[in-house]
């Protein structure tokens, strides 16, 4: 008995040592507002939905939007991605957010404080990954972390399956490399 006792302890505590996520799933959308999403995406994103994942990570300073390849080997979906994500990354620091405007619709939680950020006070950095490439959103403004995870909130809810959440705390995705 008492070295089952040990075995169940040891076990306890690899599990908080490891601080597995406790990663609450957004809310989905309809199946037909899933789709409709993926129709306007498909015109706004060069990229395949089907052969990519979306991965929004929240964090205490704003978030982390990856989107990866679900086929390592898929080359020609990772340049997709990363002159996608270029380029939003770039309208986005300007305060454009009209790619996921006419994807979402302008009444996208939190869409418009992230519009109307005052300039410098919204950071977005754009970097590539292995398997496709992310952009990091940060501020020291509790306002605009909210505006980003909400915004991150309505895209998992309507990229259905298509997105996921990613770890909490800041972690990034397993897929990332650093």
């Amino acid at each position: 008995m008492q070295g089952r006792n040990r075995r169940l302890w040891a076990f306890a505590g690899i599990v908080l040592a490891l601080g597995l996520p406790t990663v609450v799933p957004a809310q989905t959308a309809s199946p037909e507002r899933v789709e409709e999403i993926s129709k306007r995406g498909a015109e706004v994103m060069p990229f395949d939905l089907k052969q990519t994942q979306h991965v929004f990570t929240k964090t205490e300073t704003g978030g982390v939007q990856q989107v990866v390849v679900r086929d390592p080997a898929n080359a020609g979906q990772i340049k997709l991605i990363r002159q996608h994500l270029t380029k939003i990354s770039e309208e986005f620091a300007r305060g454009d957010f009209s790619d996921p405007a006419r994807i979402h619709g302008e009444n996208m939680p939190g869409l418009a404080e992230l519009k109307n950020a005052q300039p410098g006070t919204l950071h977005v950095e754009y970097r590539e990954l292995p398997n496709g490439a992310e952009i990091v959103y940060s501020s020291g403004d509790p306002a605009l972390i909210a505006a980003v995870h909400r915004w991150f909130d309505a895209q998992l809810a309507e990229h259905g399956p298509d997105a996921m959440p990613g770890h909490p705390h800041g972690t990034m995705h397993p897929m990332h490399d650093n």
